[in-house]
């Protein structure tokens, strides 16, 4: 049953998209920055609790959705509302529209809605690399990951993956405001994405037409990226893409040098394509693994719930 629930959810997010009204997402965000105004401090113990009063909030509200509607219902509905694949899709085909059309100032507008890093000064093949990079990572934290939790913790660890996850882009960043309030917050989905994101850079090599390149660039530059997880899959669409990722980059007016990723040409409009579709291959083949692991499980617990059952004596035997 539970595997029907992931199955439901993903095909309601190809389906349907986010949520048009009432995104759950944008409520948790709503009462998180009112939790910040509360609590906010310079301070590392201030967002340990802030993190985990909200994560475990999002934990419980997923555990109560289950007993309210049953664990098949509530995994599909969180799943779907976890999961981001179409909107990350649509999202990158808008910049590379615009970017085929040459129309930059229109690709540097809509660069944010996929990308946080300051887009005034890009031109046409850093827009095309940023989007790229942010298919590549976001196949992990907006695909993989929901997968992955909702196979191996149900419904409340859906919610609690999809809060931290919100928790990371909202106070996650290393400025002076949120270095030490938000170091929790990051951490914490470090930790929860460390799993999706080598499991997304094997399933990216399968689902490649050049699995051996796509392995050999992943293990050779996917520990190069100062993210422990943005690195194996920006590595590994890389190599599958036979392109090559990384280099300057700036946020909120700092200049960072990324290490190169893979040994092609640099990304040109058109990959946004071939990154979109490689995405989607990689969310199906997460599906199925999921789905795959769920069973193994479940039909596990069947069987011990039956030798259980035929080990109980008999009423009246041998008495």
């Amino acid at each position: 049953m539970s595997a029907a629930g992931l199955a439901l959810g993903y095909g309601a997010d190809l389906a349907l998209g986010d949520p048009r009204r009432g995104h759950p997402v944008a409520g948790f965000g709503t009462v998180a920055l009112a939790l910040e105004r509360r609590l906010y401090g310079p301070s590392r113990v201030r967002g340990m609790l802030f993190t985990g009063v909200l994560v475990g909030a999002a934990a419980c509200a997923g555990q109560l959705l289950s007993r309210l509607l049953g664990r098949p219902a509530a995994l599909a509905l969180l799943t779907w509302v976890a999961l981001g694949g179409r909107s990350l899709r649509g999202e990158a085909a808008v910049v590379a529209a615009h970017l085929q059309r040459g129309d930059l100032d229109a690709a540097r507008r809509s660069l944010p809605a996929l990308a946080g890093r300051d887009a005034a000064e890009l031109d046409a093949d850093a827009i095309a690399r940023a989007v790229v990079e942010s298919v590549a990572e976001n196949t992990s934290d907006a695909v993989v990951g929901a997968l992955l939790w909702g196979a191996a913790a149900g419904p409340a660890g859906v919610a609690a993956y999809r809060a931290a996850n919100t928790l990371d882009a909202m106070v996650g960043h290393r400025t002076p405001r949120y270095e030490r309030f938000g170091w929790a917050s990051a951490r914490l989905d470090d930790a929860l994405g460390w799993p999706a994101a080598r499991a997304g850079a094997g399933l990216t090599a399968l689902c490649s037409t050049a699995p051996l390149r796509t392995w050999r660039v992943l293990r050779r530059d996917g520990t190069a990226h100062p993210s422990p997880n943005a690195g194996r899959m920006e590595a590994a669409f890389a190599g599958a893409l036979g392109l090559t990722l990384g280099g300057p980059l700036a946020y909120g007016g700092r200049i960072e040098l990324r290490p190169s990723l893979g040994d092609g040409r640099p990304p040109a409009a058109d990959d946004v394509g071939r990154a979109c579709r490689l995405s989607s291959r990689v969310g199906v083949a997460a599906l199925a693994a999921s789905v795959a692991a769920v069973r193994v499980r479940e039909g596990r617990a069947t069987v011990r719930g039956r030798r259980r059952r035929t080990d109980l004596p008999t009423v009246g035997s041998g008495r």
